[in-house]
């Protein structure tokens, strides 16, 4: 961060107290004067964010290529030298889910515009029969409640299945095939982050369960999840950005048989990083290391997978 013009005054204007040099001993503030242009402004904001240039890309080196060194050097009272575990993860996940519907979204336009000039794509559309629906056997909320009213009283839904049949006709009657698609995947955009975020948590909990309560605290594990997480979506966002870029030489190389090996090794990086960094970390013998983190691996795995249904059967449910 560059130097500033200093107040003459060194009373400091957070909190009263006396500045002897440029900062002040009890809350830390510059006392250099508030007026600043708007290129400060923004330069001040990203120096913050990223906690300066050379920690920052510090931070990603070893965040990428050292599995556990980050956790291990933070926790060992390094804590100015790299970005913060909470700021790290918070800025790769905007990055990361900005750009996901943005570069999914120029992809998508290109396949749609393939399929679209076909005539095969012209005459499925002509041929496309209105009784079809899109979810369930319903194509209208009075139709399923047509239904409803003629059944038995112990034969009919309970409150809960009433309402989600009742919003499945409703998507059924109100959007078309393609509508329905563009409204799923911005609910599913829209709402990934969350669910990632809630899963974290319980991502850490399984790992407490597994170690020493003693020696371990939850914070701990807390940290090391947060740049596992951390390493996932940032090396997630390096693979859009190669798909997005593929896409200007598709015509040349190819590119299908790139990306598949890519993220084939970026999927098994994933798991590799999760093993080592485990072992490295705890420092347990390799057997028990390998073992626990077997454990914890497909315990989090079978979760995960639970949390991506919910996701999935909400975004559907949320479709407007």
């Amino acid at each position: 961060m560059g130097h500033h013009e200093l107040r003459k005054d060194m009373t400091c204007l957070n909190c009263n107290y006396v500045v002897e040099k440029r900062f002040c001993p009890n809350c830390g503030q510059e006392n250099k004067h508030t007026k600043e242009s708007f290129h400060f402004l923004f330069t001040h904001f990203f120096e913050d964010f990223t906690h300066y240039e050379s920690s920052f890309w510090k931070t990603i080196k070893y965040l990428l290529f050292y599995p556990a060194k980050l956790t291990k050097e933070y926790l060992s009272g390094k804590r100015q030298t790299y970005v913060q575990p909470v700021r790290l993860y918070i800025f790769i996940s905007f990055v990361t889910f900005f750009l996901l519907p943005t570069l999914t979204n120029i992809t998508n336009h290109k396949e749609e515009k393939k399929v679209r000039d076909s005539e095969k794509y012209i005459q499925s559309k002509e041929e496309e029969i209105s009784s079809k629906t899109l979810i369930g056997d319903f194509k209208s909320v009075a139709a399923y409640d047509s239904l409803q009213n003629t059944l038995p009283e112990k034969e009919k839904s309970s409150s809960i299945e009433r309402w989600v049949g009742r919003k499945i006709a409703s998507i059924n009657e109100h959007n078309t095939w393609e509508e329905f698609q563009e409204k799923f995947v911005e609910s599913l955009f829209h709402n990934l982050p969350k669910v990632i975020f809630l899963f974290m948590p319980v991502f850490a909990f399984t790992i407490w369960l597994f170690h020493n309560k003693k020696r371990w605290y939850y914070y701990e594990h807390g940290v090391f999840t947060l740049h596992y997480f951390s390493m996932i979506l940032l090396s997630f966002t390096i693979f859009l950005l190669l798909n997005w870029m593929l896409g200007f030489v598709e015509n040349y190389i190819n590119t299908d048989a790139i990306i598949g090996l890519v993220g084939t090794a970026m999927f098994f990086w994933w798991i590799f990083y999760f093993f080592r960094s485990h072992s490295r970390f705890y420092e347990e013998k390799k057997f028990v290391s390998r073992l626990k983190a077997s454990f914890i691996f497909f315990i989090n795995f079978f979760l995960m997978e639970i949390f991506l249904i919910l996701l999935l059967a909400y975004s559907i449910l949320n479709v407007n």
